[in-house]
Order: C-alpha cells, then structure tokens, then sequence
C-alpha cells in the first residue's frame, strides 16, 4: 500500500482474505493470518479492524507460504 498510493491515503481496512499454503490436516489458517489482521490495527488503530477470511490451499504461486489480499478504504483527495 505505501509504495501504491501511501499510507496516509488509507482511511481504513475493510477486509481481508488470506491465502495459506498448508498440508491436510493443518487447521490453524487463522492464527497464520493473525500476523496481518493485528499489523493493520496496530498502522491504522479502530479503522484498521476488518472483516476476514482465512483459506487453506495445496499450492501458490511460486512458492510462497501465504498470499494476502486486501480492500482498503481511500480518502478522497
């Protein structure tokens, strides 16, 4: 977001949606995805709270442990 618009251009988080590759079994999506829910209110306090899901995958791209995606609410100006 900050090389995007800045973040002082966020007004808030509205949701989030994470990614997490896993084996079966694992159950802990969530608690992966903590890490980002509690970074985004500690940067935006009470507008960084948002709605969220936490997925379990067999594979991402390249690789990687656990994709983000993310809607953020942009002040106007």
């Amino acid at each position: 977001m900050q090389a995007a618009v800045g973040l002082a251009a966020v007004e808030g988080i509205v949701s989030v949606l994470g990614l997490v590759y896993a084996v079966p079994g694992f159950t802990q999506h969530p608690t992966v995805i903590d890490g980002c829910s509690n970074l985004f209110v500690e940067v935006f306090g009470e507008n960084g709270k948002h709605t969220r899901s936490a997925i379990g995958v067999d594979s991402l791209p390249f690789g990687i442990p656990v994709e983000i995606e993310c809607v953020a609410l942009l002040r106007e100006g």
